[in-house]
């Protein structure tokens, strides 16, 4: 079976350089126009089930693709996005001059630091994989999963046997990336972070939380 993994749209935080974590932000005007892409995008593949964070910013953008579709949307906490502790709801640009010790810790990569408040790489690894594998033993041939740029960057290491202390990659919203899951239960990347569809839409925030 074929997993169509989707980062939602620019949300309204994206837009502000906000970090959003598990807080609940809609989509932008902007990420309303790539969810609507994306969806377009997705009906050139045989995809027979939805699976989606219950975040707004994520619902929303499976809700386009719903709509495109014509199918139900099933939702699983398990994709949330980490929830970001005391890094929530601030920018960017204020969190390393509020939280120097915390954001050195973050950055650093270590899959097993506790945000203050909020999770590790490793809790957020580990309860995205389990939400992948189930969606994969669910029976379905093809599922677009739409969730959150670090939880899928994290689930996806983890799924391919990618060390978790290895530089991250990113995902721009709204884009598409494909895993094929083996009769064994054995995941294989087909293709990352792909973009094509929003070449008249244009791109958003490629960041993380």
């Amino acid at each position: 079976m074929i997993l169509y993994c989707v980062r939602h749209g620019q949300s309204t935080y994206n837009a502000e350089g906000r970090i959003q974590g598990q807080s609940d932000i809609p989509l932008s005007e902007f990420g309303h126009d790539q969810s609507q892409a994306v969806a377009a995008a997705l009906a050139e593949y045989p995809i027979d089930a939805i699976y989606s964070s219950p975040l707004t910013r994520a619902y929303q953008t499976a809700e386009a693709v719903s709509g495109q579709l014509n199918l139900p949307i099933e939702t699983d906490d398990r994709l949330k996005e980490i929830h970001a502790g005391i890094f929530q709801d601030k920018r960017r640009v204020d969190v390393e001059k509020l939280y120097p010790e915390e954001t050195e810790r973050w950055i650093s990569e270590d899959p097993d630091y506790v945000i203050p408040g909020g999770e590790s790489r490793r809790q957020l690894m580990e309860r995205g994989s389990e939400a992948l594998k189930a969606i994969s033993s669910n029976g379905h041939r093809h599922v677009a999963v739409v969730a959150h740029g670090r939880l899928l960057i994290v689930t996806i290491k983890a799924l391919l046997g990618i060390p978790p202390i290895e530089p991250p990659f990113a995902l721009q919203n709204c884009s598409i990336t494909r895993i094929e899951v083996n009769g064994s239960g054995e995941f294989e990347l087909i293709a990352m972070n792909e973009i094509d569809h929003l070449g008249e839409v244009g791109l958003g925030s490629a960041g993380d939380l």
